[in-house]
């Protein structure tokens, strides 16, 4: 769990809520379920009306990586690929084989396969540079749906102050009936300026820090898919790992 992306997204919530309250408003006044309709739900149709299917899927399904990361520790590839290694060494390349079935990462168990089938390190370069780019790629795509979304929201958030301003032109022979249609005006601003700050260019921001990460410890693996296909010593190995962990 991820306590600090937690932390950050009551903190920033609390601001909002306790600077309403400072001021002596009530909390309730935020709640507004027209506003957040039409905020939620027209950045929502945006971001889908722009986005391919598979991508839209995939960023939201790459969400809940801001609360629990899913990119493995550095320390603990390196362990595993000195340990592929040191078998490599002593009994050979065959070996791996059983190792392959175990891994859930794709790419580690193409990697695997790849040594198992005695591909030299180059064709073995050649085979998953492709795999990470394709990777790199399609992510980005997808964490940049949660950068449009706060690029959207604002500005429905001032369509929906506008819808809320029209109603209260429309009622302005009714005095009593004014206030639902102003609360609706403003409280869109507030909702499309804070789901933008609050949640989702912070998200994309995350998602991409955590898809860079990714794609260096893909590379850190190509390495060390390459030494052992070279039969490099495992010392060497090791000293050529250490520069990732920095």
């Amino acid at each position: 769990m991820e306590k600090l992306s937690v932390v950050g997204l009551l903190v920033g919530l609390a601001g909002v809520v306790g600077g309403q309250w400072l001021e002596g408003g009530a909390i309730t006044t935020l709640v507004q379920g027209t506003a957040f309709v039409i905020v939620f739900g027209g950045t929502l149709g945006a971001v889908m009306l722009q986005t391919p299917l598979r991508v839209f899927v995939t960023a939201l399904r790459m969400g809940h990586w801001v609360f629990v990361n899913p990119v493995a520790s550095a320390n603990d590839l390196k362990s595993r690929i000195l340990e592929w290694s040191n078998q490599a060494r002593r009994e050979g390349l065959l070996v791996l084989e059983s190792q392959v079935n175990k891994e859930d990462d794709p790419f580690i168990r193409k990697g695997l396969q790849l040594l198992v089938d005695g591909y030299s390190a180059d064709k073995i370069r050649e085979v998953l540079a492709v795999d990470i780019q394709s990777y790199e790629h399609f992510r980005w795509a997808s964490a940049r749906v949660w950068e449009a979304a706060a690029g959207y929201a604002p500005t429905i958030g001032m369509l929906g102050a506008v819808l809320g301003l029209v109603q209260v032109m429309e009622r302005l022979g009714e005095p009593s009936q004014l206030g639902s249609g102003i609360a609706v005006a403003f409280i869109s601003t507030i909702y499309g300026v804070g789901f933008a700050n609050l949640l989702f260019l912070p998200v994309a921001n995350k998602l991409k820090m955590l898809i860079q990460q990714q794609i260096a410890h893909y590379e850190m693996l190509l390495d060390g898919f390459m030494l052992i296909a070279n039969g490099e010593n495992p010392h060497f190995v090791q000293g050529k790992l250490q520069g990732y962990l920095s």
